[in-house]
């Protein structure tokens, strides 16, 4: 008995040994985790039913959809109108919604980015994310954030049908009474969502028109001042702090500025970053592309701009790649010289976008963010969602590149 416990002992002893061997070559050589890559896919959330979108935009009842089924073909072979595969569906709606999350997710798109507007005292557009994509049943599925579109709109700007004026119809401009309401409501509202998009953990919140924001401050003091407010506003409601991010215009120069030279007092780019705490860079699209026609030489251009933005900053600048640009239904006037309509396809997006995903690989100390122009800028002719010329041809190309085995 006792030469049976002895050997229950000694095998034990080997036992714990061995397990202690093989946790000490563990933590000699973890296994690597690969960071996750993000690609996040602009909103324009503008084809719904809303009581001012009648009465002040689009009065047939179905948003914008009113000018984008106009469309029409301004030479031989322009594809206009464009048309969606999945007919012209409801952005508020959850099951819409629904749908889209799960086209999105399915083909690599992992984060979406709101156009967010604040005209007039109150939200616009808003309900696309409150009625639909928060209310859909697949939501976790998706991350989101919010980009503050703060252009002013000129009344023949979203419906030339309906009015014929340039002159304002909204402002984005806000006084510190509405900043400070919108500061509350994205907070409350958006940043406590358990999918709205972190970096290291801070909410992400992206301006369009930066260089309208400071002005709006009434320079760079006042617009320090203001983004103070909402980092201390944001560490309040719980979390470490707020991500910055800014829409880059321009870039065609060798050192392009966060601010046009009179808002900038002179500061260099790194002053600036310092001074207002901006977190990141990216674009909303690749520009308008007026008068180039074909896609290569609109992304090669696009490239050396990037490139050109990549030298000018110490903070991350987050890549962007642009499906297209199309804007002949909102203007008349317009036509082939207007739009990417030369090698505009699938195959070319698709390697646009393994140089972007080039780009995060030659920089990874940076968040892994792809931004795309867009989900559904069907008006802009840019869109991710399926049509009846191309079927799920750019979705397809996204899952191509970002579901590829490495």
């Amino acid at each position: 008995m006792k030469r049976d416990h002895r050997a229950w002992r000694m095998m034990l002893i080997v036992f714990t040994a061995s397990l202690f061997f093989i946790s000490c070559k563990q933590e000699e050589k973890p296994v690597p985790v690969k960071d996750e890559i993000y690609v996040a896919a602009y909103v324009w959330p503008s084809c719904h039913y809303g009581e001012r979108n009648a009465e002040m935009l689009w009065p047939e009842g179905t948003g914008e959809w009113e000018v984008i089924r106009k469309g029409t073909s301004r030479f031989a072979g322009h594809y206009q109108p464009k048309v969606p595969l999945w007919g012209y569906e409801m952005d508020d709606d959850p099951a819409v919604m629904e749908k889209w999350i799960d086209a999105a997710t399915d083909h690599g798109v992992n984060v979406f980015i709101f156009d967010w507007y604040w005209f007039d005292g109150g939200p616009f557009l808003e309900s696309s994310i409150n009625n639909g994509f928060l209310q859909a049943k697949n939501s976790e599925k998706m991350q989101f954030y919010l980009m503050w579109a703060n252009h002013d709109v000129k009344k023949n700007y979203w419906n030339h049908y309906k009015y014929d004026s340039d002159s304002l119809l909204w402002t984005g401009s806000v006084d510190q009474e509405n900043y400070r309401i919108i500061v509350d409501r994205v907070i409350d509202k958006y940043f406590h969502q358990p999918n709205y998009f972190k970096i290291d953990g801070l909410p992400v919140f992206s301006i369009f028109n930066f260089h309208k924001f400071v002005e709006d401050c009434n320079g760079l003091g006042g617009a320090k001042e203001a983004l103070d407010y909402f980092r201390t506003e944001t560490i309040k409601a719980g979390f470490p702090g707020l991500h910055i991010q800014i829409i880059a215009f321009g870039g065609n120069e060798k050192n392009p500025g966060i601010l046009r030279h009179d808002l900038s007092e002179g500061k260099s780019n790194s002053e600036l970053v310092s001074m207002l705490g901006i977190n990141s860079v990216t674009k909303y699209n690749w520009g308008q592309g007026e008068g180039l026609e074909d896609y290569i030489v609109w992304g090669e251009e696009a490239m050396k701009r990037r490139e050109n933005w990549d030298d000018a900053l110490d903070i991350p600048y987050f890549p962007n790649v642009s499906i297209g640009w199309d804007d002949t239904p909102r203007f008349p006037a317009k036509g082939q010289a207007n739009v990417i309509h030369y090698n505009n396809s699938p195959e070319s997006f698709s390697a646009y976008l393994q140089k972007a995903r080039d780009y995060l690989e030659e920089h990874p100390d940076q968040a892994k963010l792809i931004t795309l122009f867009s989900w559904n800028e069907w008006v802009e002719g840019a869109y991710l969602l399926p049509d009846m010329r191309w079927e799920y041809g750019y979705l397809e190309a996204v899952e191509k590149v970002m579901k590829k085995q490495d």
